[in-house]
């Protein structure tokens, strides 16, 4: 009986409260219930592209690198319950800060990579092997630093850094990233006024391909320039409720509270959401693209006649316009006839 006590009352630390107060059920709830939307975003994302074959060029893959780390970071919001001081709190405290850490470098540099690739006009497919050591590298640093310093805990919902170290959490994670995309919107801003210059300085005779490449330019970046605006919008409560602990760490607000595990663990999907609003995706997941694209998957190779064998590949590329295969630009985000990408170096 005295261990099932101990059990309830680690579960609703945060409230300082038995497991039988409504607060802590339903702050439990809603934290499995957002945790599992983005861990199914972040799935569903995961098999359109493994589907559509769309992880060959640079910016394919940097979105997929994003998805992988979103989706072991829903993966720490489903996790369990509250775990009272340990080695497993602390591992989840980690997990947590690291895999936020990494989708948020992925966006970040996602964004550079269009800066470099619209406004610079840099060739930046050589910079893969430096894109991925700083999303998984610096993320590396800025987790273990709170698990050397022994600073991890309980801190509400989910273990992460302390009550008692208010500087860390903000230093950590809560200056950095607010700054971070601060600056990607500067990027976009700078991004969006050169792709409108761009579109209405081509001039000439009529083109219907470059007509065609001006809307394709404007529908490329509509969806990328949400990226910051939805990390801004899930972190703006979690911000505020960190505030109020620590100004008030021994008054928790429920209100607070639910709104931060509400928005907190939806990374994924948000990140779902961007990516749902390119209208090629919907357009290649038709009826007749998902059939022929899942030919192509599990019926991949097919012997033609009786004689002479030969693999057959069946792709969605086959419902597309062959001019829209960018032979020569698989790692820019977008294209225009006017621009010509120059391998500076570094």
């Amino acid at each position: 009986m005295e261990t099932r006590s101990f059990s309830n009352e680690s579960r609703c630390v945060f409230f300082n409260s038995l497991s039988e107060d409504y607060r802590c059920v339903v702050i439990l709830s809603v934290k499995r219930a957002t945790g599992t939307f983005s861990l199914i975003g972040c799935v569903f994302m995961l098999f359109v592209i493994w589907l559509l074959r769309r992880y060959h060029s640079l910016a394919q893959k940097m979105i997929l690198s994003l998805t992988v780390a979103a989706f072991f970071d829903s993966v720490a919001y489903v996790m369990g319950e509250t775990h009272p001081v340990g080695s497993l709190c602390d591992f989840q405290a980690w997990w947590l800060t690291y895999f936020d850490w990494s989708a948020l470098a992925w966006v970040c540099l996602i964004t550079l990579n269009l800066y470099l690739n619209l406004v610079r006009e840099i060739s930046t497919n050589r910079y893969e092997k430096f894109y991925h050591l700083m999303a998984w590298g610096v993320p590396l640093v800025m987790a273990s630093l709170p698990l050397l310093k022994g600073f991890y805990g309980p801190a509400g919902a989910w273990c992460w850094i302390t009550d008692d170290h208010v500087a860390w959490r903000f230093g950590i994670w809560y200056v950095p990233l607010f700054s971070l995309i601060f600056l990607m919107i500067c990027c976009y801003a700078r991004i969006i006024c050169v792709a409108n210059n761009r579109m209405q300085s081509w001039r000439g005779t009529f083109n219907p391909e470059r007509e065609r490449r001006k809307v394709s330019l404007a529908e490329e970046i509509k969806p990328l320039k949400w990226y910051p605006s939805v990390y801004l919008l899930v972190s703006i409560f979690p911000l505020v409720n960190r505030l109020h602990n620590a100004f008030y760490p021994e008054e928790p607000s429920f209100p607070l509270t639910f709104l931060h595990v509400l928005s907190a663990p939806l990374h994924g999907l948000a990140n779902a959401f961007v990516f749902g609003l390119d209208k090629e995706w919907w357009s290649l997941l038709s009826p007749t693209g998902l059939q022929l694209a899942l030919q192509s998957r599990l019926c991949d190779r097919t012997r033609i006649g009786e004689y002479y064998p030969g693999a057959v590949r069946y792709t969605q590329a086959d419902l597309i316009d062959q001019s829209d295969d960018d032979d020569d630009d698989t790692n820019v985000l977008f294209y225009s006839p006017d621009m010509t990408l120059k391998d500076r170096g570094p």
